[in-house]
């Protein structure tokens, strides 16, 4: 009776342990900005993927790299997906997700090769189209590659990178883009995820040029994995801010072990 008692605990304990160590996921950790809302927390994830919470929503962009990288965060009310590659679009991750009940804001070409299931959660924008939701607006973006060609990794009005307007602030998601005019054009940023990794996207010298065309308040170089290894972030941060002293370059580790 004393073993069966004892081999009980015991299994109760690894379980505990197991679900620990689950739970503990490696990842940087959060920041916050005030709004005039309440925070914005800024939870980065793995790659291209950021998990935003505002206002008591919970926002996933580009849920990637399994659902154990999520654990311990509220399930999303709001799912923004950038492209079609697998590094945006990671339907496994989805899976093993809580997404019930999201919106999932999307591309077209996005929207096409989502699981069958999710269709009634999807609502399309094009580049340049606007939606306002849970008291916040999304608007798309286009990214693409430079020049422009049919067969490019990104051509232009496939994908959205987007801003997310809440609590008074604006926040860009390039996805996968080069500094293109409309990168460069954006006004009022205050917080941006800029991607840097070739040869799918831009290298650190136009990542940089780019950022600091739009100034905004604090980047986050992201997405920056690519044939190579990973991109010098360290080398961006040093050119804009010696170019732009005000731009705070905040520099996480978006690549934990095993990732």
């Amino acid at each position: 009776m004393k073993f069966t008692l004892f081999l009980a605990a015991a299994l109760a304990a690894f379980s505990v342990q197991a679900q620990a160590q689950t739970a503990a996921a490696p990842r940087a950790a959060a920041d916050q900005i005030a709004t005039k809302k309440g925070p914005l927390t800024l939870q980065p994830i793995t790659h291209g993927s950021v998990v935003l919470t505002w206002g008591g929503k919970t926002i996933y962009v580009d849920p990637y790299g399994g659902a154990e990288a999520y654990a311990g965060l509220a399930a999303p009310d709001v799912i923004l997906i950038t492209d079609i590659h697998g590094d945006h679009l990671d339907p496994k991750t989805l899976a093993g997700l809580s997404v019930g009940k999201a919106l999932m804001v999307v591309p077209k070409a996005v929207a096409e090769k989502l699981p069958a299931e999710y269709k009634a959660q999807v609502r399309v924008l094009g580049n340049g189209q606007k939606l306002d939701t849970l008291g916040l607006r999304v608007a798309a973006i286009p990214m693409y590659n430079l020049p422009e060609a049919a067969d490019a990794p990104h051509p232009k009005g496939r994908g959205n990178g987007y801003v997310l307007t809440l609590g008074g602030k604006n926040v860009y998601l390039s996805g996968d883009t080069e500094d293109t005019a409309e990168m460069r054009a954006l006004k009022n940023i205050d917080v941006a995820f800029v991607c840097m990794n070739l040869p799918y996207t831009m290298d650190v010298n136009q990542a940089a040029q780019g950022v600091l065309a739009f100034q905004p308040g604090i980047v986050y170089p992201y997405h920056y994995r690519g044939q190579n290894g990973l991109s010098d972030v360290a080398s961006f941060k040093k050119q804009v801010t010696a170019a732009n002293k005000k731009i705070d370059v905040r520099l996480r580790n978006w690549y934990p072990a095993g990732k």
